[in-house]
């Protein structure tokens, strides 16, 4: 495991990614306090095959086309009851009751 503080890491960061890349640990030390470890990623998968592991797990639905228009804008509030309620309770304010 090397440690390096964040200016050095900054200044050599090339060295600490090849450390990283062959399988070392490096922790990233601010003011002499460990702060972050810089680690090779393991075996990358593309969004892709994790879309279809989550779906074939039940967590996600995909989709099957376009989008359809409709769905595209924000949903508007419904003109409700309570539009008169706010209404009536702001008349109140206004008249001091």
């Amino acid at each position: 495991m090397t440690k390096v503080g964040v200016a050095r890491l900054k200044a050599e960061l090339s060295r600490y990614l090849a450390v990283a890349k062959h399988g070392g640990e490096v922790v990233i030390t601010e003011r002499g306090r460990p702060v972050a470890k810089l680690v090779a990623l393991r075996e990358t998968e593309d969004s892709e095959s994790r879309r279809q592991r989550l779906a074939r797990a039940g967590v996600l639905i995909l989709g099957r086309g376009r989008l359809r228009p409709s769905l595209r804008k924000p949903p508007r509030g419904p003109k409700s009851a309570g539009d008169g309620v706010l209404r009536a309770l702001l008349e109140e304010r206004e008249n001091g009751r």
